[in-house]
């Protein structure tokens, strides 16, 4: 009977307690929400019986510094659904091993390793989630655009990730940076400092606040805005004008691994008609051709096409200077 180990930081794994690895179980580390990585892990465990599953779900950055620090030691099988900025780490990439996953030539060069080292079939992208109640009862415009949330009247009213702990945070600061170019990304970002009331390490944080009427604007990821409209919290999702920052999700197999054949039979799941169906219900962004999100609808105020607000994103450039970048950021406005 299958079993699965949905860890959030409490067990002997996430203390950092080595664990071994048997015959039938290998251990997945992933950055994916909470909310899809439980409905993912269900159907796994139908789909593949004779494989336990022990999840361990992170925050982006706080995913990449446990795989560095257990580098002479690897305890992950899998790398599952994790920000494609992060996975081209020289020093990450040097740990995975080519696998070329079935079905992975759908995807186009864009969403694919050409060493077959990762492959991101989905992905996910910011938004503004802005409290609509809040907004009306304090007076305040709708912003449209970064520029827009310069207005001293948003003092204290907007919420933002982290972009050293979160890979929705770094997603938005990049797409401002790329967008603009230095000089004019970090001033703009610079002019809406003095209305954030905090940085978050939770990219879905900002979004959730915001909804229950905490702060007015949360600067976030789209699928907690269509998520948050969906279940009927006062929400309106807006794509900052100039172009919205996103991000893949990559998932790739440890070299390290004990257990191959286990870790290669999830990777090809997460290729799967069965997952694919589910990134229809959890995802705003995937790349598999002619699969499109369910709750991306006209009347949330998604393009049919969502390439035209998507930023243009050099994604070799972001993992190069995301150390640099993140530096920057909390030289500027760490707290």
């Amino acid at each position: 009977m299958n079993k699965c180990l949905y860890t959030l930081g409490l067990s002997a794994l996430a203390m950092g307690v080595a664990t071994t690895a048997s015959a039938g179980s290998i251990t997945v580390y992933t950055a994916l929400e909470e909310e899809e990585v439980a409905g993912y892990v269900a159907a796994a465990e139908k789909a593949l019986p004779d494989v336990e599953l022990n999840v361990l779900r992170l925050s982006t950055g706080k995913l990449g510094a446990r795989i560095l620090a257990e580098a002479d030691n690897p305890q992950a099988d899998v790398i599952w659904g994790w920000a494609v900025t992060a996975m081209m780490d020289p020093r990450i990439l040097d740990m995975l091993e080519p696998y070329k996953a079935k079905g992975v030539e759908v995807l186009g060069d864009r969403y694919r390793d050409p060493e077959d080292r990762w492959f991101a079939p989905i992905g996910y992208m910011g938004a503004f989630c802005v409290n609509t109640a809040r907004l009306e009862e304090e007076g305040l415009p709708m912003p449209s655009s970064w520029e827009d949330l310069e207005d001293p009247a948003f003092k204290d009213e907007i919420l933002m990730p982290d972009p050293n702990s979160s890979g929705t945070g770094y997603l938005h600061v990049n797409a401002v940076l790329q967008s603009m170019g230095d000089e004019a990304g970090w001033a703009q970002l610079e002019a809406v400092d003095p209305n954030m009331a905090q940085y978050t390490s939770s990219g879905s944080k900002p979004c959730k606040s915001a909804r229950v009427g905490e702060y007015t604007v949360g600067i976030s990821l789209a699928f907690t805005a269509m998520q948050s409209i969906e279940e009927g919290y006062p929400l309106a999702m807006v794509f900052p004008e100039g172009g919205v920052g996103y991000e893949l999700e990559a998932s790739g197999l440890m070299a390290s691994s004990d257990n191959k054949d286990d870790a290669r039979k999830f990777l090809d799941w997460t290729l799967s008609d069965e997952a694919t169906a589910l990134y229809s219900d959890y995802k705003a962004l995937i790349t598999i051709p002619g699969v499109k999100s369910k709750a991306a609808t006209p009347e949330m105020g998604m393009p049919d096409d969502i390439g035209e607000i998507l930023a243009d994103i050099d994604f070799t450039a972001s993992a190069e200077r995301q150390t640099e970048i993140k530096k920057a950021w909390k030289e500027r406005f760490g707290r």
